[in-house]
């Protein structure tokens, strides 16, 4: 079993009509490769799309995705994540993402999405940009997890585990995290924080070891969970 999409050849996905993709020459370059590593190890449910394509569609997905939702990943490659809507998903939450992916900007919304046999779930959503180091954009990091009923905006139990683990950091661990959330790379990070590479990269390794994890997805959506 697969547990992410390997890019065997360049290619990206085209929507054709009646749902059918057709396979065009695509890329993936260094950093692409680099987020994809990084969600292959992520036990949260992960895709990666890029905003240079038409429509921003998925490039690449983990198998967490796939249990979550039910689709095969080659149902979920050159879509955009909006095909999780359904009846009565909430319209203005679809918009917040929307404008968060406009303004480049770390969105995390609960909203109704749909699996592939039709059952609704309270789906967590994080959509977070991911920018080159000479900060243009470059792709969307999303990852969704599947909420209990009960679990509803700030008072949820992952906003108040992923504040506590904040809390565990450093101030200056803090700031790199925030800088990491926002999108930013290390040379990015060196320069806002006016600090060396290395020491971004010492706090990073830090955060990671802190947090219990060994990808930046994870902290991503962490400091986004915690409000960072």
């Amino acid at each position: 079993m697969r547990s992410y999409t390997q890019f065997d050849a360049p290619v990206h996905w085209r929507r054709l009509g009646g749902g059918a993709f057709q396979h065009m020459t695509y890329e993936l370059d260094e950093d692409g490769t680099s987020l994809r590593d990084s969600i292959i190890r992520s036990p949260i449910a992960s895709v990666i799309s890029d905003p240079r394509l038409p429509d921003n569609p998925i490039i690449a997905v983990n198998q967490a995705f796939c249990d979550l939702t039910g689709y095969a990943d080659d149902e979920i490659l050159g879509r955009n994540c909006r095909f999780l809507a359904g009846p009565a998903t909430e319209p203005w939450l679809t918009e917040r993402i929307r404008e968060g992916t406009r303004e480049r900007r770390a969105t995390l919304v609960e909203i109704l999405n749909y699996k592939r046999d039709g059952r609704p779930f309270r789906n967590a959503v994080l959509v977070a940009p991911v920018f080159t180091p000479d900060g243009e954009l470059e792709y969307f990091l999303g990852s969704q997890v599947e909420l209990d009923d009960a679990a509803v905006g700030p008072s949820s139990s992952r906003h108040h585990r992923a504040v506590e683990v904040v809390r565990t950091l450093s101030p200056r661990q803090r700031e790199v995290l925030q800088q990491i959330a926002a999108g930013s790379r290390s040379k990015q990070i060196s320069y806002n924080l006016s600090l060396s590479e290395k020491t971004v990269k010492m706090h990073r390794a830090l955060i990671l070891q802190k947090i219990g994890t060994h990808n930046i997805a994870d902290a991503i959506r962490l400091a986004v969970e915690a409000g960072l």
